[in-house]
């Protein structure tokens, strides 16, 4: 299972991304997927997370800004990123579980079997 993720970059406040991850060896129409972010330091955080059956949930710190998706006949996943803040600045990472289909407990990391190698976002004030 190899998952890849691509789009980030750098934009001012209030600008948006959009970040992508695709994975091989798996099929994310089965389980529970999530994107999470780390700063040096720092430990890495849910930033939302999306079950097999496309019910989302998300931090209360991007609820309103972020929607996460997913395309199943591609194998990937999405996070749109809007009305981003400095804050926001993070290595942002794809994560996919092999062990629940709903989005139940979805930011913790111990849920996660597969990881990608994440793609940075920087947002400058």
């Amino acid at each position: 299972v190899q998952l890849v993720e691509s789009g980030g970059g750098s934009v001012q406040a209030g600008g948006s991304l959009r970040l992508s991850c695709a994975i091989f060896g798996y099929s994310n129409s089965r389980y529970c997927l999530g994107w999470f972010r780390q700063v040096p330091g720092k430990e890495r955080e849910g930033v939302a997370g999306i079950g097999s059956d496309g019910s989302s949930a998300y931090a209360d710190s991007v609820k309103g800004r972020f929607t996460i998706s997913k395309e199943n006949a591609k194998n990937t996943l999405y996070l749109q990123m809007n009305s981003l803040k400095p804050e926001g600045t993070a290595m942002y990472y794809c994560a996919a579980a092999m062990g629940q289909s709903g989005h139940g407990n979805w930011q913790s990391l111990r849920v996660y079997d597969f990881w990608g190698q994440g793609t940075q976002g920087n947002v400058s004030s």
